[in-house]
Parts: C-alpha cells; structure tokens; sequence
C-alpha cells in the first residue's frame, strides 16, 4: 500500500535526482522509497556507514548535511504554510 508524504529538499538536489530517476527509467518517489528500503534493511549503526552516502553526495554536489533538529507540530504548520506559497 502506498502511502504519500510531504518531504522538503533544496531545489538543485531535486532536480539532479529527477534527471537521474529519469535516465534510471523510475520515479522520483520510487527513487526514494528504494533508498529508504535500502537504508532500513541494512542494519546500519550510523548514517555514515550507508552505502548510499556517496551517491547522496554526488547527487548534491556536495557533502549531505543531515539536520535532525526536533520541532514542534507548530512549528512544522508555520513551515507547511510557509513553503506552500
């Protein structure tokens, strides 16, 4: 079953995934939902020890910077509508 979610990227990381979902012949969301089944079913102890951290690097040309600030279900609402414009 498939199930959506709201997920925010920088606009230039989106972009270089599509093009590469694209010449994979797949979706961007099936891109992603491949990635996650890949990260979760590895048993890994830390998010450098994945084996997709390079490609996310070369993705975002650049090193992936991985922000896990815990927010609030107000704050998460003023970005929602924030972003929505």
């Amino acid at each position: 079953m498939d199930v959506k979610i709201t997920l925010s990227f920088d606009a230039a990381v989106i972009a270089s995934a599509k093009e590469f979902a694209e010449e994979q012949g797949i979706s961007l969301s099936r891109l992603t939902e491949f990635l996650y089944r890949r990260i979760t079913s590895g048993g890994y102890q830390n998010i450098n020890k994945l084996p997709i951290s390079e490609w996310v690097n070369m993705v975002a040309e650049g090193p992936a910077e991985y922000q896990t600030k815990k927010r609030g279900r107000k704050a998460l609402k003023e970005d929602y509508f924030n972003n929505r414009k």
